[in-house]
């Protein structure tokens, strides 16, 4: 029973380092790190187990941090004729399609670009047409692997105020996944469309 404890805590650590989240690869970590410090006290393996307390203890920290909406994100407007969106869009085309399964980026309609970064680094992008002034119809708001467990959402939709929008709306097909996603966010379904009424500035 207690090697089948080692065994279980090794691999739940192998497991994590097969997310592409960062988000999923720390808490799966943090469980199995924490399994294995256990088993190494069992053993009496104890700088084992001090190893292990140590990964769940910067594990933690991480995921603090990671859980953070105002963590070093930016928003950056730009054009649908700008390098990096294009890259983007080309780069990560075949994980755009599991939960954008109509989406094609020479098809799709839109004049409004944004990009999410973090620390830099691009993280989300929001392509969207505008069908009247402060209403913009989306075509894909996608976050990358990496960042797709933060807060990217809730920093972007805090944010769209600013740049004079009020309503979102996604008439687009969606994955259940991310039907599951709109609804979180607080997206309402109306008229067979997914509706978000942003917050005014204060």
């Amino acid at each position: 029973m207690i090697e089948l404890i080692g065994y279980l805590g090794s691999a739940l650590v192998v497991v994590s380092m097969l997310m592409s989240s960062v988000v999923k690869l720390r808490v799966i970590n943090t469980i199995g790190s924490g399994i294995f410090a256990a088993y190494a006290l069992m053993i009496q393996s104890y700088p084992t187990a001090l190893m292990n307390v140590c990964l769940v203890a910067i594990n933690i920290y991480n995921l603090v941090k990671l859980k953070q909406p105002e963590r070093s994100y930016n928003l950056v407007k730009a054009s649908r004729q700008d390098a990096l969106p294009r890259y983007l869009l080309d780069y990560y085309r075949r994980d755009i399609q599991k939960f954008f399964p109509g989406f094609s980026e020479k098809s799709a309609q839109g004049d409004q670009l944004y990009l999410v970064c973090c620390g830099g680094n691009p993280a989300g992008i929001l392509l969207a047409e505008e069908t009247e002034p402060g209403s913009l119809r989306v075509a894909l708001d996608y976050s990358t692997p990496t960042y797709r467990d933060c807060s990217i959402g809730a920093y972007l939709y805090a944010r769209l105020p600013a740049q004079g929008v009020h309503t979102l709306i996604f008439r687009e097909e969606a994955s259940q996944a991310h039907e599951a996603y709109l609804l979180k966010m607080g997206f309402v379904r109306e008229e067979g469309a997914y509706i978000k009424r942003l917050d005014p500035l204060p």
